[in-house]
């Protein structure tokens, strides 16, 4: 813009002035067309520099009648509508621009001007105006080329696009993880250690689809041989040695129905979560940021409260949704049925495995998280609680084939980011169980500091120490006395944006709350790809 002299300033002034407000509404033409500038016309573009077109020259808050543009931009505005500010209703007209930026301004007005002569009303436009637009175009023509030619290869892949892409309204995302697994259950028979070395995988797809931007239907497909890992040291670990990822629902290296919720919101406060194929987690937060199976926790205990897992049993039904009733308060419910497809026997929404849970979460201060909650379940199949998360009565001979255990679970959670880098986390359970047998008191908890980014970024690491669930008390039954513990550690090293490698091991000590049983010891290397 320095070539235009003195003397023709009150001649380009309105297009002037309406290429470049033009221009700071095209970000993102005017941000590829820097790459072709050199770096003394470039200026740096906000990403909220989006157009607000005005009908009226007022709107603009930095415009005064005693400013010397506002004749022309009120020219602008009632004869062409050609003029656009920012979504603070500004104009900033000191701002400074590129000739690129410039282009794309100019671009947009003969576009304007040209649909005005396209609708007959060609004495709208002065003569006056159509020479200086002339004029404007020989001293861009350049410019304006190569932002035309821009333009026209960008509709050219965004049409190709459109025509091989999956689906308008999905994404698909995909996960696999590689794990070699060494673990000994610390017995021995016939004096032979029950050692095992094993390599095994598991993979996931997801199918998300969104209908409307703010909802979510999952599809999720998995595949995976990895045993439940109990059974491959010996058997004694009452589910306790149990990883991350490990499970199957049906048979090994079989593609399964592992996910299929839809997730959607009801107002501006509250998302409502209904699921054929489902988990609490899902909509219940687990408050604990090593949850993720495939990129924190190498064991399945370290996932998990009680709350989450206690009458979940399998890939349950569930039915729940999250209410914000504030800025630091959420309160979250769920219902859960692990049998809610079959019409006969001790199926429908109400038999089988159920349970009905909430929890409420505060937030007091950024670096604090805080959570309580209570969870009332039914077990209809044998075993005092059907958790999954070991030790207790859950494994205990004296319950076998009892059916009907009642539950009521009660949780409190914290998490508190000490630093950007480090958070501690923790939470306690105790679990009231009564069946026809007697009843029992659980008791569960875990404390774990974790560090992220300590070397690299998006490198994790971790240690955790805490007590699978234990019978502190009983009355009508029997259990083991010696109390349980798990401690764990792995780092997680970030090797790309798509690869993770996670070393890691830990201990059980008394397992199933026995002494005897010795101490698990289970090493993992896990390998995650994502997609």
């Amino acid at each position: 813009m320095s070539k235009f002299s003195k003397k023709n300033q009150s001649l380009v002034t309105p297009v002037v002035i309406s290429a470049a407000v033009a221009a700071s509404a095209l970000i993102s033409g005017a941000a590829n067309a820097q790459s072709q500038v050199s770096p003394s016309e470039q200026v740096q573009l906000r990403p909220s520099a989006v157009a607000q077109n005005v009908t009226s020259v007022s709107q603009l808050s930095d415009v005064r009648p005693t400013d010397w543009a506002f004749t022309a931009l009120q020219s602008l505005v009632e004869r062409y509508g050609c003029i656009a500010g920012y979504p603070d209703r500004t104009f900033r007209g000191k701002q400074a621009t590129s000739r690129y930026e410039f282009a794309a301004g100019l671009n947009a007005c003969l576009d304007k001007i040209n649909e005005i002569i396209s609708a007959g009303l060609a004495d709208k436009v002065s003569k006056e105006d159509l020479a200086t637009l002339q004029k404007l175009q020989e001293e861009f023509a350049a410019e304006l080329a190569t932002l035309r030619g821009r333009v026209d290869a960008l509709d050219a892949k965004v049409t190709k696009l459109e025509a091989q892409q999956f689906s308008t309204t999905t994404k698909l995302r995909g996960e696999a993880i590689f794990g070699l697994v060494a673990g000994s259950d610390g017995t021995t028979t016939t004096g032979v250690d029950k050692t095992n070395v094993v390599f095994n995988y598991r993979a996931r797809l997801n199918l998300d689809t969104s209908f409307t931007g703010k909802d979510l239907l999952r599809t999720r497909l998995q595949a995976s041989n990895t045993a439940n890992f109990n059974d491959l040291v010996g058997g004694t670990a009452g589910n306790s040695t149990r990883l991350s990822y490990d499970g199957f629902s049906t048979a090994a290296n079989t593609f399964e129905l592992n996910r299929l919720y839809y997730k959607f919101p009801v107002g501006d406060n509250l998302t409502a979560y209904i699921a054929p194929i489902g988990q609490t987690e899902d909509i219940i937060n687990p408050l604990n940021p090593l949850e993720s199976d495939s990129q924190a926790t190498i064991s399945r205990f370290g996932r998990f409260n009680p709350l989450i897992r206690i009458g979940s049993s399998g890939n349950p039904a569930v039915a729940g949704f999250d209410w914000k009733l504030s800025d630091k308060v959420n309160f979250q419910a769920a219902y859960t049925a692990s049998n809610a497809a079959a019409a006969t026997g001790a199926g429908g929404v109400t038999g089988g495995d159920t349970k009905i849970a909430a929890q409420f979460v505060f937030k007091p201060a950024d670096a604090l998280t805080l959570g309580v909650g209570y969870a009332n379940a039914y077990t209809n199949s044998a075993g005092l609680t059907g958790n999954g998360l070991g030790s207790g009565l859950n494994n205990e001979s004296v319950v076998t084939g009892i059916s009907g255990v009642k539950s009521d679970t009660v949780v409190g959670s914290l998490i508190w980011d000490i630093t950007k880098k480090f958070t501690f986390n923790t939470w306690g359970s105790w679990t009231f169980a009564n069946n026809s047998a007697g009843s029992a008191t659980l008791t569960s908890w875990v404390a774990a500091l974790s560090g992220k980014d300590l070397f690299t970024e998006g490198d994790l690491a971790a240690i955790l120490f805490g007590q699978p669930l234990f019978t502190s008390s009983t009355s009508g039954i029997t259990a083991s006395t010696d109390t349980p513990y798990h401690l764990e550690a792995f780092y997680r090293f970030r090797v790309s944006k798509n690869i993770s490698i996670t070393p890691g091991v830990f201990f059980v000590f008394n397992q199933n709350s026995a002494s005897t049983n010795g101490t698990a010891t289970v090493g993992v290397i896990r390998t995650t790809f994502s997609f």
